[in-house]
């Protein structure tokens, strides 16, 4: 089995995220564990990856809808298990050709998505959420900075039209690029607005910039959130979207595309290592997982 084989039955992905201080992180793995392999009587173990840390959860996963409507259902729950402190997490669904994974992964770690930088607290404060329909106007405004908040292999593949790359391989590197520009950005009465897949990195990013006295506007629920919400994404998105499974990339009308790895860590202009190690390294997990 490749990493292109058909789903044998209707299979969705789902995507999720929350900080909220989790005063037993291992507790909470436990139960995903348990809820992950048992979603419901009949229904088969779901499948992706799942990360848990003192400041919350973030995970992917892949079943048969019923399967991750339970799943769903359970996480979110005002009460039960976890003491509802995932109640109204955002789950984002999106329909598969290809299996997106093939193993399932429940995760401790000291960060849900690493800055890097000590005492972030995203679930107390974080900066401005815009409406997908409201970023189209915002961000066609002047004075508006716009940066991506991913990898640059992933800008290489899609962007919104006159974003900034601030040419990072790896997410702990972005900090940096704002240290640098945002006095000259206060300076000139710049806005900044800030985007990312899902909308994890950028929540994250924009707890810290507020110590900076930067005050970040990030786009609601990510791309993804994006696509499903304007029907005409493709007005002010160039290309694909990234994902990190073996979907590879999805279109604006959030649709598989042909993408393939090769495609996405080859494109660098200077055929950088990173990018080599990145395509080495996911050739390894996929042979690895078939």
């Amino acid at each position: 089995m490749t990493a292109s084989t058909p789903p044998a039955a209707p299979l969705q992905h789902t995507a999720f995220y929350k900080f909220a201080r989790l005063a037993d992180p291992a507790r909470v793995a436990a139960q995903l564990r348990e809820w992950t392999a048992h979603p419901g009587d009949g229904l088969p173990a779901l499948t992706g990856s799942i990360l848990v840390a003192a400041e919350g959860i973030n995970g992917m996963l892949a079943g048969p809808p019923e399967a991750l409507d339970a799943i769903e259902q359970a996480l979110s729950a005002a009460a039960g298990p976890l003491g509802g402190v995932f109640a109204g997490m955002v789950f984002k669904r999106t329909d598969c050709q290809t299996v997106p994974f093939r193993k399932l992964k429940v995760h401790l770690k000291a960060e849900i998505v690493p800055l890097g930088i000590a005492g972030v607290d995203a679930a107390a404060r974080t900066g401005v959420n815009v409406s997908p329909q409201d970023w189209r106007e915002l961000i066609a405004q002047p004075d508006v900075v716009l940066l991506d908040n991913r990898n640059s292999f992933e800008f290489r593949l899609g962007h919104f039209a006159n974003a900034i790359d601030p040419q990072v391989t790896n997410f702990r590197d972005f900090p940096d690029y704002v240290r640098a520009h945002a006095d000259a950005w206060k300076r000139e009465g710049k806005r900044v607005a800030m985007y990312c897949t899902g909308g994890i990195r950028c929540e994250k990013t924009s707890a810290w910039m507020l110590d900076l006295g930067l005050t970040a506007y990030q786009l609601e629920g990510g791309i993804l959130n994006y696509f499903k919400a304007m029907p005409d994404a493709e007005r002010d998105w160039h290309g694909e979207c990234f994902v990190f499974d073996n979907r590879v990339a999805l279109d604006t009308h959030l649709n598989e595309t042909a993408t393939t790895l090769e495609d996405v860590y080859t494109g660098a202009p200077d055929g950088s290592a990173d990018d080599a190690w990145r395509l080495a390294r996911a050739r390894r997990l996929d042979d690895a997982a078939t």
